[in-house]
């Protein structure tokens, strides 16, 4: 892929897009001290969001409340599983959990 034509360069900062990463699903443009630092998270093939028990297992588990900005986690926390409204996928019946 040519530098002027890379995802980075066409997005503007905080700006979240589907994943050109093959098996992510969202990628988003920090801008931290002037550098810019484009993140991809979530896993294609799982679901996001789509019980309050899965929510909060999951923050639990990837110890959400200490994620910081310009991280994988940070996305995946804020994007992924934010809370009720939103973007929500369920897990395909054989990836199933307990939720």
């Amino acid at each position: 892929m040519a530098k002027g034509n890379s995802p980075k360069q066409n997005m503007s900062c905080g700006q979240v897009r589907r994943s050109t990463r093959p098996g992510k699903k969202i990628m988003k443009l920090y801008c931290i001290n002037g550098k810019r630092k484009l993140v991809h998270a979530g896993v294609t093939g799982y679901g996001h969001n789509y019980s309050p028990a899965a929510r909060k297992s999951f923050k639990a588990r990837h110890k959400c409340s200490t994620a910081k900005p310009g991280t994988a986690k940070h996305l995946a926390c804020t994007k992924l599983w934010a809370g009720k409204g939103g973007s929500t996928k369920s897990s395909p019946k054989s990836k199933k959990g307990k939720y």
